[in-house]
């Protein structure tokens, strides 16, 4: 019922009207040429699996109004010809993709894509920026495919068991039942990559180790693929320790988000430290992604973007504060 059309339309505030496969578009030459693009992709995508049609999905075209954002390309009216879809396949053909058993995991933007390229050439990968940007996902999904390569003998999924500003007591339970609930990103991104039965046996055979950070302490991890999560809760010293237990031909990513640490106050976030004593060192690669790098529901970077204005403001008006105080001091030393 052109829901997708309508969407398109509602987002970026053209007019859309169609005869068969030749479409008009009315509105903002910026925002005409922005729709011509997610036009062209939505058409390539729905082509591209395995000579299938593909229904497009209503997560499909935020993603593509995203990816367009920025493109400018001229005017189409028309059918798109052979040769217009080959230049269109040559830039999918071009990005780098995760095979998995489930299919083709493709990176979403150009942070992602660089963000999956320091991966695959990095000792060591940082992710770090807002929630939604796909930065767990995609490492789960290079783990899997350096497992299905046999790039790597064994994942490893990691994070600090911290509260989210909510004290739980004691959890009843074995380890395994005791973290399962902070690492259930992981699990669920594993489970939509390889099926639950396979990642069932992967982890009986150690394969597959799931463990909390704290468990880390002396032990020395060679042919794996680490990955440690919400590293924001790290205090300095636990990331200190983990970076330090990487062996030979071993990966390591790092993810997190600066913007949403629930350490006590008094207490430093190891995944800032590290971002500034770490930045200049060879084999280590960074990727910050913002707001506009959110996959989730376009209300997520509004949300970012207003809790990003908020902080804002508030450090402005405590730097004002704290200038006409300093000038109110300023003159009753000199009274």
């Amino acid at each position: 019922m052109d829901d997708n059309l309508k969407t398109i339309e509602r987002r970026l505030g053209v007019e859309i009207s169609y005869r068969g496969n030749e479409f008009t578009v009315v509105g903002k030459p910026s925002h005409t040429q922005a729709v011509i693009q997610i036009l062209k992709d939505l058409y390539l995508e729905s082509q591209k699996v395995k000579g299938e049609s593909k229904i497009i999905t209503a997560e499909m075209v935020h993603l593509a109004i995203l990816e367009a954002n920025c493109l400018e390309q001229e005017p189409v009216r028309g059918k798109l010809s052979a040769e217009l879809d080959d230049q269109l396949g040559n830039k999918y053909d071009e990005m780098v993709t995760i095979k998995t058993k489930r299919g083709l995991v493709k990176p979403r933007n150009a942070n992602q894509q660089d963000y999956v390229q320091n991966i695959i050439t990095s000792d060591i990968s940082f992710g770090v920026g807002v929630a939604g940007t796909g930065k767990t996902y995609l490492a789960v999904a290079c783990a899997v495919d350096a497992l299905e390569r046999q790039e790597v003998r064994r994942i490893l999924l990691t994070r600090p068991a911290v509260e989210a500003g909510e004290k739980l007591g004691f959890l009843p339970g074995d380890l395994s039942q005791k973290i399962d609930p902070y690492l259930r990103p992981l699990y669920d991104a594993l489970f939509e990559m390889l099926g639950f039965e396979r990642v069932e046996k992967l982890i009986e055979r150690n394969v597959i180790e799931v463990a909390p950070l704290a468990y880390m302490r002396g032990r020395t991890l060679n042919d794996a693929f680490i990955i440690l999560d919400e590293s924001q809760n790290t205090t300095v010293e636990q990331m200190k320790m983990f970076l330090t237990r990487i062996g030979f031909n071993s990966r390591a990513v790092i993810t997190g988000d600066i913007t949403q640490v629930d350490l006590p106050r008094h207490q430093t976030s190891g995944l800032r430290h590290a971002i500034e004593v770490l930045q200049d060192i060879n084999g280590i690669s960074f990727n910050f992604f913002q707001s506009k790098d959110v996959v989730r529901h376009p209300v997520v970077a509004r949300v970012v973007d207003a809790y990003d204005n908020h902080e804002q403001k508030v450090n402005r008006q405590k730097q004002e504060k704290k200038q006409a105080q300093q000038a109110k001091n300023a003159e009753s030393d000199l009274s």
